[in-house]
């Protein structure tokens, strides 16, 4: 079976990184990736974390449309409870007339970062708000030009300026919940296994959205997985080069749960909930080793899954390190030798060790 690669990063800041430094190996992974011959790359929603850059993720993707020339770009993703499905669609509208064709909007389920930044975001919004099923029907209609109904507040309403090639729209999720959405919409379906962890899940979660898929205007399933995984030269190298990569899910009274990748941040979430809650630790979901050892146990899980893409993130301190997994990966799976790489400046090694927060 043939595998498609996809790149999913989260512009982690390490110790001695800064912003800027954390925004610019984003925007030139995306330029290797592009010509590493990658699918897509997708950037990430984070709110209130000085271990992630991402805080706004259509800003950047406009920039990185206009860095690259063939790769898909996109949200991994854009979090929709936050916001107007119709401000949403205009400012994805205004992406895809400016670079037809090769956008995507992927929409998190998560709030992407601690109760404090929520209430910041959602700062005068009214109590009472649409479901996000409700929020992503209506924003496809906008991303489409499709106008509410007859007898509605807002009809005759378009997302101007509408794109005769919109952003392709995503569900991403980690729970049955989660797919039943992406089914129920007849909307492609992104599992993050690298924030659930539990393979058997994914495979149950994944058969579940395409058992259950309704067809929207035609529509089949399109099933995606998101893994974290760290090639190196050797299985020896692999082990000093990633990050640690165990998450801790805070579960409040109310059953809601939010999946992080510092114990401390978990907590604090908690804290800021103001609900009583409990920490689970959730063993590292990562896959390292060497290209073989990750190349293999990537195509594995794929094949259970029923998957013919993979989204990868690495959590990897080192730049060129990063550089070098993804080219390992590309290597592996479509059987070509990697390019060496050379990094624009000459940058410090980073050892870090901040943790980027991982929402679910």
């Amino acid at each position: 079976m043939e595998i498609r690669l996809s790149i999913l990063d989260q512009t982690p800041i390490f110790e001695q990184d800064t912003p800027e430094r954390a925004l610019r190996y984003t925007v030139e992974l995306a330029r290797r990736a592009d010509r590493l011959g990658y699918h897509r790359f997708w950037v990430s929603e984070h709110h209130d974390s000085r271990s992630v850059a991402g805080s706004s993720p259509e800003v950047l993707i406009a920039y990185l449309l206009a860095s690259t020339e063939r790769i898909r770009v996109g949200s991994g993703g854009v979090m929709l409870q936050h916001y107007s499905p119709y401000k949403v669609a205009e400012s994805f509208n205004v992406l895809a007339n400016l670079e037809p064709n090769r956008l995507d909007l992927g929409v998190g389920r998560a709030p992407g970062g601690l109760p404090r930044s929520t209430r910041a975001l959602r700062r005068g919004a009214p109590e009472e708000d649409a479901s996000l099923s409700g929020k992503l029907e209506e924003l496809q209609n906008y991303l489409h030009g499709i106008e509410p109904g007859e007898g509605d507040p807002l009809e005759g309403l378009r997302a101007e300026p509408v794109s005769e090639q919109p952003a392709r729209l995503y569900v991403l999720g980690a729970s049955a919940d989660s797919a039943d959405l992406a089914a129920s919409l007849g909307l492609p379906y992104v599992f993050s296994l690298f924030i659930n962890g539990d393979l058997g899940q994914a495979e149950e979660a994944l058969q579940r959205y395409r058992d259950r898929f309704v067809s929207a205007n035609g529509s089949r399933p399109e099933s995606i997985l998101s893994v974290s995984a760290a090639a190196a030269d050797t299985d020896e190298e692999a082990e000093g080069i990633a990050a640690e990569s165990d998450l801790f899910r805070a579960v409040l009274a109310s059953g809601r749960k939010i999946t992080i990748g510092d114990r401390a941040r978990a907590e604090e979430f908690g804290i800021q909930s103001g609900e009583e809650y409990r920490i689970e630790h959730i063993p590292s979901p990562l896959i390292k080793g060497s290209a073989e050892t990750v190349g293999r146990r990537l195509r594995e899980a794929a094949e259970r899954c029923g998957v013919e893409e993979l989204v990868i993130t690495s959590p990897i301190r080192e730049f060129a390190k990063r550089i070098r997994s993804y080219e390992l990966l590309r290597d592996y799976f479509a059987g070509t030798r990697p390019e060496e790489f050379e990094p624009e400046e000459s940058e410090p090694a980073n050892d870090g060790g901040s943790r980027p927060i991982v929402s679910a």
